[in-house]
């Protein structure tokens, strides 16, 4: 008994490994090991020594198995030692500098849109992208048969569900739910078949509305001349041109100075001196109507804007989808 736990004792000391105490561990203590198979044998023996045998036997497998979890805790350590050397830092070499994040450019323009019409007091509304084509078309005064809905090639998801082309639903939306006075802006995706450098299927839109008393052209173009100052410098100067939207009458198209030139023509301007910006017009009455307001009391004016149209002309870019394939390179610059 004294050489199987000698025998024992010094392969544990030897052991460096958990595997190596566990190969131990199954030698001698295992189904098929040199003590378990001694302990089968006591029926062979003389029944005056199986007592003694038995006790010596117990009293070799505690010892074993006190030696195995005392070099177990010895083993642990080793490994602990070695996985630590494995993976050792240097803390003498110089460190890895993360660059900062930036802005995309998209999201920082918005981010100026919006900072320069909340304040002038306006709300932040948002509404589904997923949409009806009642909030879509009809409600906006483009009924099935109106003309204009050949200018929007719309993805249509299933009847009459579809990806909005334009952030007016919002508009709707929250004429439906609250009563003048109303000043908002709506900011969001939008979606169009439409795909080439100066257009992609998805792109993003801010649109205003106010609604309220006595509201006149002449306070939405005071309020666009305040914005066109805030987000293209103090000298900037901005021009109605007249146009046509369904929803809105009288309805215009609105260019700034150019902000490169100052009017005096160059390859971003077209040589004009000015760039178109945005659409805007005072809100369709029979929109007004579907809404249950009264026209003869209530008035309301809209507008809305491409951010990236105006990304693009504030930074030079000539290529629309620069914005969409995330390049580092391009992303870094701003």
């Amino acid at each position: 008994m004294r050489s199987i736990v000698e025998g024992a004792q010094g392969e544990i000391a030897r052991a460096t490994t958990r595997r190596e105490l566990e190969d131990v561990r199954v030698r001698y203590l295992g189904k098929k090991g040199l003590l378990t198979q001694l302990l089968r044998s006591m029926p062979t023996l003389p029944p005056a020594e199986r007592p003694v045998v038995g006790r010596e036997a117990n009293e070799a497998k505690d010892v074993i198995e006190a030696a195995l979890t005392a070099r177990a805790v010895t083993v642990e350590g080793l490994e602990r030692r070695a996985r630590l050397a494995a993976t050792a830092v240097d803390l003498t070499l110089p460190g890895r500098r993360i660059p900062p994040g930036k802005l995309h450019p998209l999201t920082r323009v918005q981010d100026e849109i919006v900072d320069v019409f909340t304040g002038m007091g306006f709300a932040v509304a948002e509404g589904p992208e997923v949409e009806l084509d009642y909030y879509n078309f009809e409600a906006l005064n483009i009924p099935k048969d109106h003309p204009a809905r050949d200018m929007q090639d719309t993805f249509y998801v299933a009847g009459e569900v579809l990806l909005r082309t334009h952030t007016s639903p919002v508009q709707i939306r929250s004429m439906e739910r609250q009563k003048p006075p109303l000043r908002l802006i709506c900011p969001g995706r939008v979606y169009r078949r439409d795909a080439d450098i100066t257009h992609s299927p998805v792109f993003h839109q801010v649109e205003g509305l106010a609604v309220d008393h006595g509201i006149t052209m002449a306070d939405l173009k005071g309020t666009l001349e305040l914005f066109a100052r805030e987000l293209f410098g103090p000298e900037s100067r901005i021009r109605f041109r007249p146009s046509f939207f369904p929803f809105t009458e009288p309805s215009a198209e609105v260019d700034v100075l150019c902000f490169l030139c100052r009017g005096a023509g160059c390859r971003v301007c077209k040589a004009s001196g000015w760039l178109e910006i945005l659409g805007c017009g005072m809100v369709h009455p029979r929109i007004l109507q579907t809404m249950g307001y009264d026209t003869e009391e209530i008035t309301g004016w809209a507008f809305g804007m491409g951010i990236e149209r105006v990304a693009m002309l504030r930074y030079g870019i000539d290529d629309i989808r620069l914005f969409f394939e995330n390049d580092l390179r391009f992303l870094a610059q701003f």
